[in-house]
């Protein structure tokens, strides 16, 4: 420690900002020094006569203050000690000397230093009366606020009182308060000693106030804890008494009521013995206490849980098929899936609940197929819809721990069924989202795998649970959103779209009985001709399922219940010439055919989540410099596709009848319609290429013909996927031909894929490259001579097959 006058307060010193303290003078205390600035200005003067100036900057948050971010008044300190921390850190003792100004900043680079002025405190009055009552008055209230805190002691008692100088008493009362850094400074500064006391006790005041009243809330907080206390051992009185009176039940009986429980219920051996453990717990507990209500609800989950009860399956696979028949309309593939899994059960009892996944567009009864399938098993179902989850407590449940907790949705659904073995349908499984709480689709790793949800764990329950006999189905639009690990554990089973004979025997078996059942028509009350159904299939409805359908028969069917409500008792039948009449004018307008004589325009096929599109790929020539263009919002992959079909004709000009340099003074503009809506996909090759070549040649592309297929450099031309849909689109404005891959092949054979009567409707033409791609499109043009067959290379797809497209582009 320094004594007063055994220093020399140098005229240059290093600056050291602190954020949280004003430094007063005869004020010792340790400061954390973490700053590079900082830390070079302690080195600085440690090297030097130990001495630096302190001075609190304006905010706290500032990390790098400048000189502007300072305040000019602080105190000249003496390092007494300075130590190294193992963080980097630097620990100092310091204790304050005298107070200073700042004259003038002279570096600020690696270190701030400062010029400095020593600041004198002004003569204080002798015999002033104001001043020692000031001075009693801070005592009094310091002591004031020491004895509200409990801290009071003669010790710090006589060292007030042995304080004569006022600034001194100012400084050291103010030094070991908890104020604000403004108002700490506002001491510092001043130099009368008069106004530094009258601060700093109007400060003390504020102080005694806020000092009363924290201890008026700590005796408030004692009392209740002694009344809570109090009230425990009168209820334990009324207790004992009420149980000598023979009134209230007994805490064995709430005891023994479990135990019952817990034997009606079955329990596995390790349940079983946490349950044990819980009951016991609870019997030491008070029953009103906090944890006593969290370990009964446990308790309740646990018992209420169907840990061995399982429905009987029924295996009668003719009764199984009648029942996927009378609810669904075709889907050949699902059912038949299900009937192998029902074999496969009858013959062999332990096989493990499978996991599928229903892919396919919005509407084509994914959901409603599932509730089918618990229908024809004797199931019970459950469904839990994950569109926009994002919490992954809401699978694996919340620990217990935190209030209000509950098991995940997953042991919910088996409580709400009561069984063990329901259906349960885990739908819109593309639609799961993730942020700061978690992914729940990596939550679902677990419960959709029959090797690992045997011993499923709830962290509500924190117990095993055997989620293996539990058959899951899964619903998606799309494939791509839903993660790489998760899609393995599960059998896609994909379901195209409906063709318009499809709509019409589904609306004629299914969608109209229920809707004149809903609506309070008798059956004989409303019919429609078939011409009329698929009319407003073809031009009021554009989708690959069902549900715009379904609300135009709705809206049909209560225009009829408004009549028959009104007194008309005639039969209703609903003709092609009246929908204009109940529905408006048509709301699809269809692509027009492509006109002959267009050099230039080639039909392309695409997919949507609506069903299949035509779109028309244009090409157009002008003088240039072999600039291409690519307009009508086309993704990346049709980009690069509109490239490689660029460059192949390039290299190929002279079979193409073209001549060699022919791009060099040409520019070629390539637009697809609809610019306001996003392409993307490779199988737009094809069109691509015949488009250009078309144009180069002035030869126009026949317009009973479309095209898809996903072309190489080499000119092998490769498979495509959404092929149903595709054939439909051009089969709906006129299109008899259709050009694909010869690798798609495959589903011609497949009736899921491409039934039989849209194969009688459509020639399909197969290709293996460009040569007989061009020959096929131009077979009478001499221009265009066969080029050397290569090869059939076998297309590799890395991971399963997807449904092409996503949810807002079109997928050519």
């Amino acid at each position: 420690m320094v004594e007063k006058n055994d220093f020399e307060i140098e005229k240059e010193l290093p600056l050291l900002a602190v954020r949280d303290v004003v430094i007063f003078t005869d004020m010792i205390l340790p400061l954390y020094i973490g700053r590079d600035k900082s830390v070079a200005a302690i080195e600085a003067a440690w090297s030097g006569s130990k001495q630096l100036l302190v001075v609190a900057q304006r905010e706290q948050r500032d990390e790098f203050p400048g000189p502007e971010g300072l305040y000019r008044v602080g105190t000249v300190a003496q390092i007494i000690r300075q130590m190294k921390m193992p963080d980097g850190r630097m620990k100092i003792l310091v204790q304050g000397l005298a107070k200073a100004r700042i004259v003038e900043f002279t570096e600020t680079e690696a270190y701030m230093k400062v010029t400095l002025e020593a600041m004198e405190e002004d003569q204080v009055p002798e015999d002033s009366v104001e001043l020692e009552a000031l001075m009693r008055n801070v005592r009094e209230q310091s002591q004031k606020i020491l004895l509200l805190r409990d801290v009071l002691s003669e010790e710090i008692v006589g060292l007030l009182e042995g304080i004569d100088e006022p600034g001194r008493l100012a400084d050291l009362v103010i030094s070991n308060i908890r104020v604000k850094i403004e108002e700490a400074q506002k001491v510092l500064e001043a130099t009368d000693p008069m106004v530094r006391l009258q601060l700093v006790n109007a400060i003390l005041a504020q102080e005694v106030k806020v000092s009363a009243m924290q201890a008026k809330l700590d005796s408030e907080a004692r009392e209740e804890m002694d009344k809570t206390q109090k009230e425990f051992f009168l209820r334990e009185q009324l207790r004992l008494i009420k149980r000598e009176l023979g009134d209230g039940i007994d805490r064995d009986d709430e005891a023994n009521e479990y135990k019952a429980k817990f034997q009606k219920a079955h329990l596995p051996k390790d349940v079983a013995m946490e349950a044990a453990k819980q009951l016991s717990r609870l019997e030491w507990m008070h029953q009103d206490a906090a944890e006593a209500s969290i370990i009964r609800s446990y308790l309740d989950w646990i018992v209420e849980l169907p840990w061995s009860v399982t429905t009987r399956d029924h295996l009668d696979l003719a009764q199984a098929k009648k029942i996927l028949d009378a609810d669904h309309y075709n889907l050949k593939k699902v059912k038949d899936r299900i009937l192998e899994y029902l074999a496969v059960m009858k013959l062999s009892h332990r096989q493990k609940g499978p996991i599928i996944c229903f892919l396919g567009p919005p509407g084509v009864g994914k959901t409603s197929l599932g509730q089918s399938i618990a229908k024809a098993m004797g199931r019970k179902f459950v469904r839990l819809s994950l569109g926009g989850m994002k919490d992954e407590a809401e699978i694996r449940g919340h620990r217990r721990t935190y209030i209000g907790a509950l098991p995940g949705r997953i042991i919910q659904g088996l409580k709400a069924a009561g069984s063990s073995n329901p259906v349960f349908m885990l739908d819109e499984v593309d639609k799961i989202g993730n942020d700061f709480r978690g992914d729940p689709a990596s939550a679902l790793l677990e419960v959709l795998d029959p090797e690992q949800n045997s011993s499923f764990s709830d962290h509500y329950l924190n117990l095993p649970f055997d989620l293996s006999r539990v058959m899951f189905i899964t619903t998606a639009n799309f494939l791509d959103p839903i993660p790489q690990a998760l899609e393995d554990r599960m059998e896609i089973i994909s379901l195209s779209g409906y063709t318009s004979e499809e709509k019409v025997s589904i609306s004629k078996k299914h969608l109209l009985p229920r809707l004149i059942r809903d609506h309070g028509l008798k059956p004989g009350d409303l019919t429609f001709q078939d011409s009329a159904i698929k009319a407003i299939i073809s031009s009021y409805t554009h989708e690959a399922g069902l549900r715009g359908l379904d609300r135009k028969l709705a809206a049909i069917c209560r225009k009829v219940a408004r009549k028959v409500a009104e007194g008309h008792n005639k039969r209703f039948r609903i003709t092609e010439n009246q929908l204009h009449r109940l529905l408006g004018p048509p709301e699809i307008i269809h692509e027009p055919k492509l006109a002959d004589g267009q050099p230039g325009v080639a039909t392309g096929l695409a997919w949507t989540e609506a069903g299949g599109e035509i779109m028309y790929i244009e090409v157009r020539t002008m003088p240039g410099k072999g600039n291409l263009s690519l307009t009508g919002q086309l993704g990346e992959v049709m980009k690069e596709s509109a490239q490689t079909v660029l460059a192949y004709a390039r290299v190929h000009a002279s079979e193409l009848g073209l001549e060699k340099d022919f791009y060099e003074e040409m520019d070629i503009h390539i637009h697809v319609p609809e610019g306001a809506v996003p392409k993307e996909g490779p199988s737009a090759g094809v069109a691509l290429m015949v488009a250009l070549v078309s144009a180069l040649t002035g030869t126009p592309v026949p317009r009973d013909m479309a095209m898809t297929g996903e072309i190489t450099l080499r000119g092998q031309i490769l498979a495509i996927g959404g092929l149903k849909e595709k054939s439909l689109a051009a089969l709906r404005i006129g299109v008899k031909k259709i050009i694909i891959p010869r690798q798609n092949l495959k589903d011609l054979e497949d009736v899921a894929e491409i039934p039989a009567n849209l194969k009688r409707k459509l020639e399909f033409l197969p290709v293996d490259n460009i040569s007989d791609l061009l020959n096929l499109v131009f077979p009478d043009k001499n221009y265009i001579k066969p080029m050397k067959h290569h090869r059939p290379v076998r297309h590799i797809r890395r991971g399963p097959r997807r449904l092409p497209g996503s949810r807002r582009s079109a997928r050519i």
